[in-house]
């Protein structure tokens, strides 16, 4: 017993980048504070946590999360993607924080690369 649940323990921390992204959408929309803040930094938490109040909770069920661009390098991705809350695409950086992909904010004046 013991093992099946280190097994699923370990399971659960290995979200892709564009999986990890797709799920801050989902959190954030439908505002579940504790998911949106386990995948994401503690700065991007907080921009997340100064502007949701601007949105209503999402009766979507399928946020229709379409990844448009993506790439990878070492500990920093970045996801462009659609969803069905936005009619603009949105992009998001990512980085590695304790072997897990988290959403955070981009640095002042940094350009994705696309």
């Amino acid at each position: 017993m013991a093992v099946l649940v280190i097994f699923i323990a370990c399971a659960e921390a290995e979200k892709s980048h564009t999986e990890t992204a797709e799920i801050v959408v989902e959190s954030f929309y439908k505002k579940d504070l504790p998911t949106l803040e386990k995948y994401t930094t503690e700065q991007s938490f907080q921009a997340f946590m100064n502007i949701q109040d601007m949105f209503s909770t999402s009766e979507t069920e399928n946020s229709n999360f379409n990844v448009l661009q993506e790439t990878e390098d070492g500990d920093i991705a970045w996801v462009k993607f659609t969803t069905a809350y936005e009619e603009q695409p949105e992009t998001f950086k990512l980085i590695k924080e304790n072997g897990q992909w988290k959403v955070t904010e981009s640095g002042l004046r940094e350009k994705g690369p696309f």
